[in-house]
Order: structure tokens, then sequence, then C-alpha cells
């Protein structure tokens, strides 16, 4: 092996080493400090952008859970709010029913109408106050599917649509394409629509129906609207005045009915994590005033024997609508707990892939750490010894 002065060639591959050695420990070091894998994208670029998009997803799941959870508060005060409604419904029924009896004369009567129509100014002042971080719930909440301008709903009988649910959905008039014998329907509000095959849902004897006593359900889930088909149903065969057989859908019924939505402040909810209908999640309350269109007791009283007759009806119509409100606003409350359920499920899911992607295998880390922490001292020591070897060539001019 030739003797150098000028160029110290096992030097130089010492160094070369300590400095692959050094960068190796740095990283160690980094990885250990901060407990990810991936800090920069040179550390795993395809793994950073899958990581960073996982964890927009998670912000996005994790937000969409917290609205669910407000929006469910939300709901709570519009439904306890309507439970005081309702008690007070049920007690100007008392009212009523004792006002129509001869039992009470007429000035009996003008005392129990004052309480009659203090009940009826305490439901309206409720329906104006009630509120949720200054949005008010009572007094028109969330757009609403208008049953007497719909013609598809006006004509329920002979079309068969017995349920129209909204999520989303824009407000305006959305138009039917329902042609006879293709078993498709296609429905928009002229700038956006959708065509959906309900073929395989129809009856299998090729007369393109729903099957009597049954139902199909047409989601047009890019509008954020789904309707309910029936089938036939016969009359009541103990009452048929009250309850008459209708008719069922058949594939071309709808054609050129019509579907209207209003609009109103409020609510819709982002419930998911993505643009689009089906993460978002909406509300709709009437308007529950007494004097409003959904009670109608404005205009009632119970200061004679015959209007007191005439205010049991109104007030019993008015006790089915609040109930009903009030069972809506129920499944709204448990469809939102199953919708929080499944966020965090996708969120522990999610988080881990995520986990396996950015986070450092601790014990891997130190084992390299130690590794590299060994080799950069054995290096410091031989480079040492390395440059001390060209002194060797002193020997020979002595």
């Amino acid at each position: 092996m030739p003797l150098r002065v000028n160029t110290n060639i096992p030097s130089v591959n010492v160094r070369r080493i300590l400095n692959i050695s050094n960068r190796d420990l740095k990283t160690r070091i980094e990885r250990l400090s901060s407990g990810q894998r991936v800090n920069r994208g040179a550390d795993d670029a395809a793994g950073l952008s899958i990581r960073e998009g996982m964890r927009a997803e998670i912000g996005g799941l994790t937000q969409a859970t917290t609205n669910a959870v407000h929006a469910t508060n939300l709901i709570q005060t519009a439904e306890g709010a309507l439970n005081e409604v309702n008690a007070m419904l049920i007690r100007m029924r008392e009212l009523s029913v004792q006002s129509a009896s001869s039992t009470v004369n007429d000035a009996n009567r003008d005392s129990i109408n004052a309480e009659y129509v203090q009940l009826i100014s305490e439901i309206d002042r409720i329906a104006t106050v009630t509120s949720y971080n200054h949005s008010s719930l009572l007094s028109g909440f969330g757009n609403e599917v208008t049953n007497s301008g719909s013609t598809s709903i006006t004509t329920s009988n002979v079309t068969g649509l017995r349920g129209v649910h909204i999520s989303g959905a824009s407000a305006g008039t959305y138009t039917f394409i329902d042609t006879a014998g293709d078993n498709q329907i296609t429905l928009g509000n002229g700038i956006v629509s959708q065509t959906i095959d309900i073929g395989s849902a129809l009856d299998n004897d090729g007369s393109g129906v729903v099957a009597t006593g049954s139902a199909i359900v047409a989601n047009f889930d890019r509008l954020g609207i789904q309707l309910t088909l029936s089938g036939q149903k016969g009359a009541d065969s103990v009452n048929p005045a009250n309850n008459p057989a209708t008719t069922g859908y058949r594939d071309g019924e709808l054609d050129s009915t019509n579907l209207i939505i209003t609009s109103s402040t409020g609510g819709t909810f982002q419930i998911g994590p993505l643009d689009g209908a089906v993460h978002r999640f909406e509300v709709g309350i009437r308007d529950m005033a007494a004097s409003g269109l959904a009670l109608n007791l404005g205009s009632t009283g119970i200061t004679t024997l015959s209007s007191a007759q005439t205010a049991i009806t109104s007030v019993d119509a008015a006790i089915t609508t609040v109930a009903q409100q009030r069972g809506d606003l129920g499944a709204f409350q448990n469809r939102l707990a199953f919708t929080i359920r499944a966020n965090e499920n996708a969120i522990e899911n999610v988080q881990a892939s995520e986990s396996a992607i950015s986070d450092a295998d601790i014990a891997k880390e130190v084992s390299a750490f130690t590794r590299s922490q060994i080799l950069v001292q054995a290096g410091t020591a031989l480079l040492a010894q390395a440059n001390v070897l060209p002194q060797n060539a002193l020997s020979l001019l002595g």
C-alpha cells in the first residue's frame, strides 16, 4: 500500500461514513423527539400526501360530529318548548269542554274564555321567543315542502306519493318527468336534475306498479329529496267513508306534476365532512304560533256554547299537529344520534390509518438511534486514527 501525505484516503473514507451516520442519527433524534415517522415530504412523499388527506377528513368528521351534537341541542330546545305548548293545548281543550256544557252560564264562560285567550297569547309568545343561538325555531325554521301547492301531493290518492323527505334540497319548484313504460323517474328544478331507475322495486309481474300494501323509496340523493311511493290500498271495511280505497303508484303517474319547496331561515346542518346533500341534514319546523296556519287557533273562543263546541275540534286538530311535529323532531334526534356514532366510528378508524402512516415506532427508532450513536462514536474515534496515518512518513525522514 503506497504511503501518501497529500491525500489521506482512509481519512476521507471514514469522514464520508461518519457524515452518513450523523445524518441518520439526526433523523432518529428528530423522530424520537416529535413522535412522528413522517416530519417532511422527504421522509415519505406518498405517505405524506395520504396522511394530509386523512387529517383533513378527520378534522371534517370531528367538526361534523360537533355540529350534530349542537343540532341535537337545537332540536331538543324546540321540542321542549312544544312540550309546554302541548300542555297548554290540553288545558285549552279542558276549558273548551267545560264551556261547552250548559252547566255554566255566559258569565261563567267569559271567565273561562279569559284563561283560554291568555293561553293563546302565551303559545304565540313561546313561538316567538324560542330560539337557539339567536335563531328563532318555532316561527318557521328550515325549508319546507308546500303541501297545498305541490300537485304531486294534492293528487297523491292517484300517484301513490305518501311521503316526501328533504335533506339539503334547495327551495324552488321541482317538476317530474315520468314516462310510462321506462320504469324511470326524472326530477329537476330547471338548474339540476336527476334520473333514477325504479324498475327493480316495482312489482315483478311487469305491470309497472308498486305491489299492493307495500311501498318503495325513490331517493334523489343529488337533489336531497326522498319520496315514498306506496301500492294500492283498500278501503276501511268498517268505515269506508273515512278511509276510502286509494290507487298506488304506477309507472308514469307522476309525469308533469310538481313539488314545491319554500325557503326559510336555518334548518340545514352539516353532519358530514364533504360537500353534497348526503353530508347535510335538513330540519323543517312549521310556524307553531297559535294564530299561525298550522294551529289556526287565533280566531277561536269559548264565550258561547256553540263556539266552545267548535273550539274542541279546533284544539284537537292543533294537538295532533303539535304531536306530529314533536314526533318529527324526535325522529330527527334519533337520526342525529346514529350519525354521531357513525362519525365517531369513522374518526377512530381513519385516525388509526393516519397513525400507521405518520407515527414513529419508538422501539424501532430507539434501536436505530443506538446503532447510529455507536457508529458516530466509532467513526469519530477512527477518524482521529486515520488522521495520524500520514505522520508515519516522518519516520522515513529520520
